[in-house]
């Protein structure tokens, strides 16, 4: 008797910690907003291959640009010497395949 009442005490702390690792998993298995893994893959995909076209421009390829992609929209931001690298990076990144939409927040720096 002494040995079932161990045994179903034991069990019961086991699952009690288990419980909540197993929760805790599961809820990792998906995005919060319940995206697919793909459109994620697909996003990283976009944002090497935008950072790539401006890499290889050679007006462009020395300027500090972030890059960022969310859902097909490309996000530009940081700093150029002119309107025209503006106008050259949004042109090089509406030219990539996957890209829906661009946000600019690229700025001219000050003199």
């Amino acid at each position: 008797m002494h040995f079932q009442r161990f045994r179903f005490g034991r069990w019961t702390i086991v699952a009690a910690l288990a419980l909540p690792a197993f929760a805790l998993t599961a809820g990792c298995q998906s995005a919060a907003t319940g995206e697919p893994a793909a459109d994620y893959a697909s996003d990283a995909s976009v944002t090497a291959r935008v950072k790539a076209a401006l890499l290889a421009d050679p007006g462009l390829k020395s300027l500090a640009v972030s890059v960022a992609t969310y859902r097909g929209v490309v996000q530009l931001s940081g700093n150029v010497n002119s309107e025209e690298q503006i106008q050259k990076a949004v042109a090089v990144t509406r030219s990539v395949s996957g890209v829906q939409s661009i946000s600019n927040d690229l700025h001219i720096k000050p003199q």
